[in-house]
Protein backbone atom coordinates (compact mmCIF):
# COMPACT_ATOMS: atom_id res chain seq x y z
CA UNK A 1 0.00 0.00 0.00
CA UNK A 2 1.01 3.45 -0.72
CA UNK A 3 0.37 6.25 1.30
CA UNK A 4 0.56 10.12 -0.08
CA UNK A 5 1.05 8.64 -3.53
CA UNK A 6 0.35 12.04 -4.62
CA UNK A 7 1.32 14.41 -2.25
CA UNK A 8 -1.28 14.30 0.27
CA UNK A 9 -3.72 12.67 -1.58
CA UNK A 10 -3.98 9.36 -0.11
CA UNK A 11 -4.64 5.91 -1.70
CA UNK A 12 -7.53 4.38 0.36
CA UNK A 13 -7.29 0.59 0.52
CA UNK A 14 -10.59 -1.27 1.51
CA UNK A 15 -11.04 -1.97 5.61
CA UNK A 16 -10.82 -5.42 5.20
CA UNK A 17 -7.34 -4.77 3.24
CA UNK A 18 -6.11 -3.40 6.74
CA UNK A 19 -7.59 -5.57 9.04
CA UNK A 20 -4.71 -7.07 11.12
CA UNK A 21 -5.06 -10.16 13.34
CA UNK A 22 -5.54 -8.90 16.90
CA UNK A 23 -6.63 -5.42 16.25
CA UNK A 24 -9.35 -4.19 18.19
CA UNK A 25 -11.02 -0.57 18.58
CA UNK A 26 -11.33 0.08 22.13
CA UNK A 27 -9.84 -1.10 25.18
CA UNK A 28 -11.72 -1.55 28.66
CA UNK A 29 -10.79 -2.08 32.16
CA UNK A 30 -11.71 -5.48 33.98
CA UNK A 31 -14.88 -5.76 35.02
CA UNK A 32 -15.66 -5.21 39.20
CA UNK A 33 -18.67 -7.75 38.95
CA UNK A 34 -19.52 -11.52 38.20
CA UNK A 35 -19.62 -11.76 34.09
CA UNK A 36 -22.87 -12.91 32.18
CA UNK A 37 -23.31 -14.30 28.94
CA UNK A 38 -25.59 -11.65 26.68
CA UNK A 39 -27.14 -14.58 25.11
CA UNK A 40 -28.45 -15.94 29.08
CA UNK A 41 -30.06 -12.66 29.30
CA UNK A 42 -31.46 -11.91 25.84
CA UNK A 43 -31.33 -15.35 24.42
CA UNK A 44 -32.03 -15.10 20.45
CA UNK A 45 -31.86 -11.41 20.69
CA UNK A 46 -28.39 -11.42 20.74
CA UNK A 47 -26.31 -11.57 17.75
CA UNK A 48 -23.07 -14.01 17.15
CA UNK A 49 -20.17 -13.36 15.93
CA UNK A 50 -19.80 -12.46 11.96
CA UNK A 51 -17.11 -14.23 10.98
CA UNK A 52 -14.65 -12.27 8.60
CA UNK A 53 -15.16 -8.85 10.20
CA UNK A 54 -12.24 -6.32 9.93
CA UNK A 55 -9.63 -6.05 12.44
CA UNK A 56 -8.51 -2.84 13.20
CA UNK A 57 -7.97 -0.18 15.70
CA UNK A 58 -9.94 2.61 16.20
CA UNK A 59 -7.05 5.13 14.63
CA UNK A 60 -7.23 3.00 11.51
CA UNK A 61 -10.71 2.86 11.49
CA UNK A 62 -11.71 7.07 12.22
CA UNK A 63 -8.99 7.72 9.59
CA UNK A 64 -10.18 5.26 6.72
CA UNK A 65 -13.84 6.86 6.84
CA UNK A 66 -12.94 10.37 6.80
CA UNK A 67 -10.04 9.80 3.90
CA UNK A 68 -13.28 8.03 2.16
CA UNK A 69 -15.27 11.31 3.07
CA UNK A 70 -12.94 13.46 1.50
CA UNK A 71 -13.62 11.84 -1.71
CA UNK A 72 -17.00 13.21 -2.03
CA UNK A 73 -18.47 15.69 -4.47
CA UNK A 74 -21.09 17.51 -3.47
CA UNK A 75 -23.01 20.62 -4.30
CA UNK A 76 -20.85 21.82 -1.11
CA UNK A 77 -17.99 21.26 -3.41
CA UNK A 78 -19.04 22.09 -6.62
CA UNK A 79 -21.17 22.58 -9.54
CA UNK A 80 -23.57 19.59 -10.43
CA UNK A 81 -24.41 20.39 -13.95
CA UNK A 82 -26.83 17.58 -14.40
CA UNK A 83 -29.73 17.97 -17.22
CA UNK A 84 -33.56 16.62 -15.91
CA UNK A 85 -32.07 16.01 -12.21
CA UNK A 86 -31.79 19.35 -10.52
CA UNK A 87 -28.98 19.64 -8.36
CA UNK A 88 -28.86 22.84 -6.27
CA UNK A 89 -26.81 24.25 -3.14
CA UNK A 90 -29.20 23.84 -0.08
CA UNK A 91 -29.20 26.78 1.99
CA UNK A 92 -27.90 26.09 5.65
CA UNK A 93 -30.69 27.84 6.68
CA UNK A 94 -33.14 25.05 5.94
CA UNK A 95 -30.67 22.87 7.53
CA UNK A 96 -30.52 24.90 10.75
CA UNK A 97 -34.43 25.02 11.14
CA UNK A 98 -34.80 21.19 10.63
CA UNK A 99 -32.74 20.08 13.76
CA UNK A 100 -34.97 22.26 16.16
CA UNK A 101 -35.23 19.88 18.72
CA UNK A 102 -39.33 20.75 18.86
CA UNK A 103 -39.14 19.52 15.50
CA UNK A 104 -36.66 17.10 14.90
CA UNK A 105 -37.50 15.10 17.95
CA UNK A 106 -41.69 14.80 17.52
CA UNK A 107 -42.71 11.62 17.47
CA UNK A 108 -45.01 10.34 14.70
CA UNK A 109 -47.31 9.02 16.58
CA UNK A 110 -48.07 12.05 18.93
CA UNK A 111 -51.60 12.70 18.84
CA UNK A 112 -52.96 15.83 17.23
CA UNK A 113 -53.47 18.16 20.31
CA UNK A 114 -49.60 17.79 21.05
CA UNK A 115 -48.80 18.36 17.30
CA UNK A 116 -50.36 21.38 16.32
CA UNK A 117 -47.03 23.05 15.22
CA UNK A 118 -46.23 20.17 13.25
CA UNK A 119 -49.71 19.44 11.79
CA UNK A 120 -49.62 23.55 10.87
CA UNK A 121 -45.98 23.42 9.08
CA UNK A 122 -47.62 20.36 6.73
CA UNK A 123 -50.59 22.30 6.45
CA UNK A 124 -48.56 25.59 5.36
CA UNK A 125 -46.56 24.06 2.93
CA UNK A 126 -49.51 22.30 1.11
CA UNK A 127 -51.20 25.71 0.97
CA UNK A 128 -48.32 27.19 -0.58
CA UNK A 129 -47.51 24.21 -2.93
CA UNK A 130 -51.15 24.27 -4.15
CA UNK A 131 -50.90 28.23 -4.63
CA UNK A 132 -47.69 27.72 -6.79
CA UNK A 133 -49.04 25.03 -8.72
CA UNK A 134 -52.74 26.77 -9.02
CA UNK A 135 -54.44 23.40 -7.97
CA UNK A 136 -57.15 22.78 -5.18
CA UNK A 137 -55.65 19.74 -3.73
CA UNK A 138 -52.50 18.41 -1.83
CA UNK A 139 -50.48 15.49 -0.45
CA UNK A 140 -47.58 15.76 0.95
CA UNK A 141 -47.03 11.77 2.40
CA UNK A 142 -45.34 10.20 -0.85
CA UNK A 143 -41.19 9.85 -0.35
CA UNK A 144 -40.18 10.72 -3.49
CA UNK A 145 -40.74 11.92 -7.21
CA UNK A 146 -41.27 8.74 -8.46
CA UNK A 147 -43.71 7.64 -5.97
CA UNK A 148 -45.41 11.37 -6.41
CA UNK A 149 -45.96 9.62 -9.86
CA UNK A 150 -47.27 6.60 -8.59
CA UNK A 151 -49.54 8.34 -6.61
CA UNK A 152 -51.13 10.41 -9.12
CA UNK A 153 -51.64 7.77 -11.91
CA UNK A 154 -53.44 6.37 -9.66
CA UNK A 155 -55.83 8.40 -8.26
CA UNK A 156 -56.37 8.86 -12.32
CA UNK A 157 -56.79 5.75 -12.37
CA UNK A 158 -59.68 5.82 -9.03
CA UNK A 159 -61.14 8.64 -10.82
CA UNK A 160 -62.01 7.23 -14.06
CA UNK A 161 -63.11 3.81 -12.27
CA UNK A 162 -65.75 5.52 -10.22
CA UNK A 163 -66.75 7.30 -13.35
CA UNK A 164 -67.08 3.22 -14.87
CA UNK A 165 -64.85 4.23 -17.47
CA UNK A 166 -61.47 2.71 -16.14
CA UNK A 167 -59.48 2.48 -19.52
CA UNK A 168 -56.36 0.62 -20.23
CA UNK A 169 -54.13 3.22 -22.19
CA UNK A 170 -51.17 5.83 -20.96
CA UNK A 171 -49.66 8.15 -23.47
CA UNK A 172 -46.32 9.02 -23.08
CA UNK A 173 -43.90 11.14 -25.35
CA UNK A 174 -41.08 9.85 -26.40
CA UNK A 175 -39.02 12.35 -24.44
CA UNK A 176 -40.39 11.42 -20.83
CA UNK A 177 -38.64 10.72 -17.53
CA UNK A 178 -38.03 6.96 -17.75
CA UNK A 179 -40.14 6.51 -14.38
CA UNK A 180 -43.14 7.58 -16.17
CA UNK A 181 -43.41 4.30 -18.47
CA UNK A 182 -42.78 1.95 -14.99
CA UNK A 183 -45.41 4.20 -13.36
CA UNK A 184 -48.09 3.68 -16.05
CA UNK A 185 -47.26 -0.19 -16.31
CA UNK A 186 -47.14 -0.41 -11.88
CA UNK A 187 -50.66 1.29 -12.18
CA UNK A 188 -51.91 -1.75 -14.63
CA UNK A 189 -52.05 0.74 -17.53
CA UNK A 190 -50.54 -0.06 -21.19
CA UNK A 191 -47.99 2.21 -22.54
CA UNK A 192 -48.60 4.51 -26.42
CA UNK A 193 -45.81 6.49 -27.06
CA UNK A 194 -45.88 9.82 -29.10
CA UNK A 195 -43.86 10.95 -31.36
CA UNK A 196 -42.20 14.80 -30.86
CA UNK A 197 -42.22 16.49 -33.65
CA UNK A 198 -39.14 18.48 -35.23
CA UNK A 199 -39.41 21.42 -32.73
CA UNK A 200 -38.88 19.13 -30.31
CA UNK A 201 -42.63 19.36 -28.36
CA UNK A 202 -45.96 17.53 -28.70
CA UNK A 203 -47.60 17.84 -31.88
CA UNK A 204 -51.47 18.44 -30.81
CA UNK A 205 -52.59 16.26 -34.32
CA UNK A 206 -50.43 13.37 -32.72
CA UNK A 207 -52.09 13.66 -29.49
CA UNK A 208 -56.04 13.98 -31.18
CA UNK A 209 -54.80 11.27 -33.39
CA UNK A 210 -53.83 8.56 -30.43
CA UNK A 211 -56.93 9.48 -28.10
CA UNK A 212 -59.75 6.83 -28.37
CA UNK A 213 -62.19 5.16 -25.63
CA UNK A 214 -58.75 3.23 -24.08
CA UNK A 215 -56.80 6.22 -23.36
CA UNK A 216 -56.91 6.99 -19.51
CA UNK A 217 -54.33 9.90 -19.42
CA UNK A 218 -51.27 11.80 -21.20
CA UNK A 219 -48.23 11.58 -19.05
CA UNK A 220 -46.38 14.72 -20.11
CA UNK A 221 -43.46 17.05 -18.64
CA UNK A 222 -42.98 20.79 -19.09
CA UNK A 223 -40.85 22.39 -19.79
CA UNK A 224 -40.32 19.11 -21.69
CA UNK A 225 -36.70 16.88 -20.88
CA UNK A 226 -35.35 19.21 -23.56
CA UNK A 227 -35.72 22.07 -21.98
CA UNK A 228 -38.14 23.19 -24.11
CA UNK A 229 -41.68 24.64 -23.16
CA UNK A 230 -44.83 22.73 -24.62
CA UNK A 231 -46.31 25.84 -25.82
CA UNK A 232 -49.18 23.91 -27.03
CA UNK A 233 -50.07 22.77 -24.17
CA UNK A 234 -53.83 23.84 -23.39
CA UNK A 235 -54.65 22.77 -26.60
CA UNK A 236 -53.25 19.18 -26.02
CA UNK A 237 -55.03 19.34 -22.34
CA UNK A 238 -58.39 20.20 -23.80
CA UNK A 239 -57.98 17.42 -27.18
CA UNK A 240 -57.21 14.92 -23.54
CA UNK A 241 -60.17 16.09 -21.90
CA UNK A 242 -62.49 16.24 -24.54
CA UNK A 243 -61.55 12.42 -24.98
CA UNK A 244 -62.45 11.80 -21.35
CA UNK A 245 -59.25 11.25 -20.33
CA UNK A 246 -56.72 13.37 -17.65
CA UNK A 247 -53.36 14.74 -18.17
CA UNK A 248 -50.90 14.40 -15.39
CA UNK A 249 -47.83 16.64 -15.73
CA UNK A 250 -44.35 15.56 -14.28
CA UNK A 251 -43.45 18.60 -12.56
CA UNK A 252 -39.62 17.30 -12.41
CA UNK A 253 -38.75 20.71 -14.24
CA UNK A 254 -40.89 23.11 -11.98
CA UNK A 255 -38.04 25.89 -11.22
CA UNK A 256 -38.67 26.62 -14.81
CA UNK A 257 -42.09 28.23 -14.30
CA UNK A 258 -42.05 29.01 -10.65
CA UNK A 259 -43.81 32.20 -10.28
CA UNK A 260 -44.54 32.35 -14.09
CA UNK A 261 -47.17 30.52 -14.84
CA UNK A 262 -49.57 27.92 -13.24
CA UNK A 263 -49.91 23.89 -14.37
CA UNK A 264 -53.94 24.29 -13.54
CA UNK A 265 -53.93 27.74 -15.95
CA UNK A 266 -52.77 25.02 -18.24
CA UNK A 267 -55.15 22.26 -18.00
CA UNK A 268 -53.28 19.82 -15.86
CA UNK A 269 -55.28 17.89 -13.17
CA UNK A 270 -52.47 16.51 -11.37
CA UNK A 271 -48.89 16.74 -10.37
CA UNK A 272 -45.86 15.86 -8.69
CA UNK A 273 -43.42 18.02 -7.45
CA UNK A 274 -39.62 17.10 -6.10
CA UNK A 275 -38.95 18.89 -3.27
CA UNK A 276 -35.17 18.20 -3.73
CA UNK A 277 -35.32 19.87 -7.25
CA UNK A 278 -37.26 22.82 -6.86
CA UNK A 279 -37.35 24.05 -3.56
CA UNK A 280 -33.75 23.34 -2.39
CA UNK A 281 -34.14 19.89 -0.49
CA UNK A 282 -30.90 17.45 0.06
CA UNK A 283 -31.46 15.34 -2.94
CA UNK A 284 -32.57 11.94 -2.09
CA UNK A 285 -29.70 9.32 -2.53
CA UNK A 286 -31.84 6.62 -1.62
CA UNK A 287 -33.53 8.50 0.89
CA UNK A 288 -35.12 10.60 2.47
CA UNK A 289 -36.79 12.34 -0.40
CA UNK A 290 -40.49 14.16 -0.94
CA UNK A 291 -42.64 14.12 -4.04
CA UNK A 292 -45.58 15.82 -2.81
CA UNK A 293 -48.91 15.81 -5.32
CA UNK A 294 -51.13 18.90 -6.39
CA UNK A 295 -54.89 18.43 -7.94
CA UNK A 296 -58.21 19.50 -9.12
CA UNK A 297 -61.15 19.42 -7.39
CA UNK A 298 -62.40 16.42 -9.28
CA UNK A 299 -59.44 14.48 -8.12
CA UNK A 300 -59.38 16.33 -4.42
CA UNK A 301 -61.45 13.07 -3.27
CA UNK A 302 -58.73 10.50 -4.34
CA UNK A 303 -55.94 12.17 -1.99
CA UNK A 304 -54.08 9.71 -0.09
CA UNK A 305 -54.89 9.24 3.87
CA UNK A 306 -54.42 10.94 5.98
CA UNK A 307 -54.92 14.68 4.89
CA UNK A 308 -54.13 17.64 7.52
CA UNK A 309 -56.94 19.81 7.67
CA UNK A 310 -57.44 23.00 9.69
CA UNK A 311 -60.76 23.25 11.27
CA UNK A 312 -60.78 27.20 13.10
CA UNK A 313 -57.38 27.77 14.97
CA UNK A 314 -56.81 24.38 15.24
CA UNK A 315 -55.27 21.60 12.63
CA UNK A 316 -56.13 17.53 12.79
CA UNK A 317 -55.25 14.61 10.56
CA UNK A 318 -58.63 13.33 8.56
CA UNK A 319 -58.92 9.57 8.19
CA UNK A 320 -62.57 9.29 7.06
CA UNK A 321 -62.53 10.06 3.31
CA UNK A 322 -63.97 7.02 1.34
CA UNK A 323 -62.62 7.69 -2.12
CA UNK A 324 -58.96 8.01 -1.15
CA UNK A 325 -56.39 5.54 -2.67
CA UNK A 326 -55.36 5.19 0.73
CA UNK A 327 -51.76 5.66 2.06
CA UNK A 328 -48.67 5.54 -0.10
CA UNK A 329 -46.18 5.09 3.10
CA UNK A 330 -46.08 5.44 6.64
CA UNK A 331 -46.59 8.49 8.66
CA UNK A 332 -47.51 11.63 7.02
CA UNK A 333 -44.32 11.99 4.01
CA UNK A 334 -40.53 12.57 4.93
CA UNK A 335 -40.86 15.64 7.65
CA UNK A 336 -37.49 16.29 8.03
CA UNK A 337 -37.72 17.37 4.17
CA UNK A 338 -41.05 18.82 4.38
CA UNK A 339 -39.10 21.61 7.00
CA UNK A 340 -36.66 22.48 4.52
CA UNK A 341 -38.86 22.85 2.10
CA UNK A 342 -41.39 25.17 3.80
CA UNK A 343 -38.60 27.10 5.06
CA UNK A 344 -36.89 27.88 1.88
CA UNK A 345 -40.41 29.00 0.96
CA UNK A 346 -41.04 31.42 3.44
CA UNK A 347 -37.18 33.06 3.53
CA UNK A 348 -37.66 32.90 -0.37
CA UNK A 349 -41.38 34.69 -0.67
CA UNK A 350 -43.26 35.07 -3.78
CA UNK A 351 -40.75 37.46 -5.50
CA UNK A 352 -37.67 35.60 -4.60
CA UNK A 353 -39.45 32.14 -5.99
CA UNK A 354 -39.75 34.04 -9.16
CA UNK A 355 -36.33 35.31 -9.31
CA UNK A 356 -35.02 31.63 -8.92
CA UNK A 357 -37.00 30.71 -12.67
CA UNK A 358 -35.89 33.98 -13.89
CA UNK A 359 -32.15 32.64 -13.06
CA UNK A 360 -32.95 29.24 -13.98
CA UNK A 361 -33.89 30.01 -17.71
CA UNK A 362 -30.98 32.63 -17.74
CA UNK A 363 -27.87 30.46 -16.59
CA UNK A 364 -29.36 27.75 -18.91
CA UNK A 365 -29.30 30.03 -22.03
CA UNK A 366 -26.05 31.38 -21.28
CA UNK A 367 -24.60 27.70 -21.35
CA UNK A 368 -26.35 27.56 -24.51
CA UNK A 369 -24.98 30.87 -26.30
CA UNK A 370 -21.43 29.70 -25.40
CA UNK A 371 -21.71 26.40 -26.02
CA UNK A 372 -23.49 26.33 -29.13
CA UNK A 373 -20.87 27.06 -31.46
CA UNK A 374 -18.54 24.08 -30.09
CA UNK A 375 -21.30 21.17 -29.58
CA UNK A 376 -24.30 20.23 -31.83
CA UNK A 377 -27.91 21.56 -30.93
CA UNK A 378 -30.16 18.97 -32.77
CA UNK A 379 -33.40 21.09 -31.40
CA UNK A 380 -33.23 25.03 -31.68
CA UNK A 381 -36.15 26.07 -30.39
CA UNK A 382 -36.10 27.89 -27.14
CA UNK A 383 -34.54 26.41 -24.49
CA UNK A 384 -35.83 27.07 -20.66
CA UNK A 385 -33.87 25.73 -17.23
CA UNK A 386 -31.38 22.89 -19.67
CA UNK A 387 -29.95 22.56 -22.71
CA UNK A 388 -29.51 19.51 -24.39
CA UNK A 389 -25.98 19.22 -26.67
CA UNK A 390 -25.35 16.46 -28.49
CA UNK A 391 -21.08 14.88 -29.60
CA UNK A 392 -22.05 14.78 -33.75
CA UNK A 393 -19.25 17.10 -34.15
CA UNK A 394 -16.47 15.46 -32.37
CA UNK A 395 -17.61 11.90 -33.30
CA UNK A 396 -15.85 12.94 -36.99
CA UNK A 397 -13.01 12.45 -35.09
CA UNK A 398 -14.08 9.41 -32.96
CA UNK A 399 -14.46 11.30 -29.70
CA UNK A 400 -18.01 10.50 -27.95
CA UNK A 401 -20.19 12.16 -25.37
CA UNK A 402 -19.18 9.31 -22.60
CA UNK A 403 -14.98 10.64 -23.60
CA UNK A 404 -16.03 14.23 -23.09
CA UNK A 405 -17.60 13.42 -19.69
CA UNK A 406 -14.70 11.71 -18.65
CA UNK A 407 -12.11 14.02 -19.93
CA UNK A 408 -14.55 17.09 -17.92
CA UNK A 409 -13.31 15.37 -14.67
CA UNK A 410 -10.13 15.96 -15.12
CA UNK A 411 -10.87 19.67 -15.29
CA UNK A 412 -12.49 19.02 -11.92
CA UNK A 413 -16.47 19.30 -12.85
CA UNK A 414 -18.78 16.63 -12.45
CA UNK A 415 -20.18 15.42 -15.89
CA UNK A 416 -23.53 16.54 -17.44
CA UNK A 417 -26.22 13.78 -17.66
CA UNK A 418 -25.41 11.74 -20.65
CA UNK A 419 -27.13 9.89 -23.34
CA UNK A 420 -30.72 11.04 -22.48
CA UNK A 421 -32.88 12.16 -23.18
CA UNK A 422 -33.23 8.91 -25.70
CA UNK A 423 -34.48 10.88 -28.36
CA UNK A 424 -31.01 12.69 -29.05
CA UNK A 425 -28.20 10.51 -30.16
CA UNK A 426 -25.03 11.10 -27.80
CA UNK A 427 -27.19 13.37 -25.54
CA UNK A 428 -25.46 15.90 -23.55
CA UNK A 429 -27.91 17.17 -21.26
CA UNK A 430 -27.02 20.33 -18.91
CA UNK A 431 -28.85 22.14 -16.11
CA UNK A 432 -26.60 24.62 -14.24
CA UNK A 433 -29.68 25.74 -11.75
CA UNK A 434 -30.07 28.94 -10.78
CA UNK A 435 -27.67 28.67 -7.47
CA UNK A 436 -24.08 28.81 -9.89
CA UNK A 437 -22.62 32.43 -10.60
CA UNK A 438 -21.11 33.35 -13.91
CA UNK A 439 -17.83 32.62 -13.10
CA UNK A 440 -18.78 29.73 -12.29
CA UNK A 441 -21.01 28.81 -15.24
CA UNK A 442 -17.64 30.55 -18.02
CA UNK A 443 -15.35 28.16 -16.06
CA UNK A 444 -17.60 25.11 -16.80
CA UNK A 445 -17.64 26.71 -20.28
CA UNK A 446 -14.35 27.39 -20.75
CA UNK A 447 -13.43 23.98 -19.96
CA UNK A 448 -15.84 22.10 -21.95
CA UNK A 449 -14.52 24.59 -24.93
CA UNK A 450 -10.59 23.05 -24.21
CA UNK A 451 -12.13 19.51 -24.51
CA UNK A 452 -13.76 20.68 -27.88
CA UNK A 453 -10.61 21.67 -29.05
CA UNK A 454 -8.53 18.50 -27.58
CA UNK A 455 -11.04 16.60 -29.88
CA UNK A 456 -10.39 18.35 -32.88
CA UNK A 457 -6.45 18.33 -32.45
CA UNK A 458 -5.37 15.84 -29.78
CA UNK A 459 -8.42 12.94 -29.48
CA UNK A 460 -6.48 10.68 -27.88
CA UNK A 461 -6.15 12.63 -24.42
CA UNK A 462 -10.29 12.81 -24.86
CA UNK A 463 -11.19 9.07 -25.47
CA UNK A 464 -8.41 8.01 -22.92
CA UNK A 465 -9.37 10.42 -19.77
CA UNK A 466 -9.64 10.55 -17.16
CA UNK A 467 -5.98 11.23 -16.44
CA UNK A 468 -5.93 12.96 -13.29
CA UNK A 469 -8.38 10.44 -10.81
CA UNK A 470 -7.17 8.08 -8.16
CA UNK A 471 -9.28 5.46 -10.84
CA UNK A 472 -8.47 5.64 -14.20
CA UNK A 473 -11.40 4.14 -17.31
CA UNK A 474 -12.80 1.52 -15.94
CA UNK A 475 -14.49 -1.25 -18.15
CA UNK A 476 -18.42 -0.20 -17.40
CA UNK A 477 -19.53 -2.28 -19.84
CA UNK A 478 -18.12 -5.69 -17.83
CA UNK A 479 -18.75 -3.75 -14.64
CA UNK A 480 -22.63 -3.98 -15.58
CA UNK A 481 -22.58 -7.41 -16.59
CA UNK A 482 -20.39 -9.04 -14.19
CA UNK A 483 -20.97 -7.27 -11.11
CA UNK A 484 -18.36 -8.29 -7.93
CA UNK A 485 -20.84 -7.42 -5.10
CA UNK A 486 -19.05 -9.07 -2.15
CA UNK A 487 -15.62 -8.87 -1.29
CA UNK A 488 -13.95 -11.86 -1.17
CA UNK A 489 -10.11 -12.06 0.34
CA UNK A 490 -7.54 -13.17 -1.41
CA UNK A 491 -6.28 -16.97 -0.74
Amino acid sequence: MKQGAKGLTFNEPLIFERSRPGHIGFSLPGADVPEVAPDELLGDMVRGEIEGMPEVSENDIVRHFLRLSTWNYSVDTGMYPLGSCTMKYNPKVNEFVSRFPQLAMMHPLAPDHLSQGCLELIWRLGESLKEITGMEGVSLQPAAGAQGEFTGLRMIRECLGRRGDPRQIVLIPDSAHGTNPATATLNGYKVSALESDSRGCLDPDVVRNAMNGSVAALMMTNPNTLGIFEDRVKEVCEIVHQGGGLVYMDGANLNALMGKCLPGDMGVDVLHLNLHKTFSTPHGGGGPGSGPVTCTAELEPFLPLPVVVKDGDSFRLEEDRPDSIGRVRSFNGNFGILIRALCYIMSMGPDGLERVTELAVLNANYIRARLSEHFNLKYTSPTMHEVVFDDKRQKENGVTTLDIAKRLIDYGFHPMTVYFPLIVQGAMMIEPTETESRESLDAFCDALIAIAEEARKDPEMVKSAPHNTRVRRLDEVAANRNPVLRWQPEK
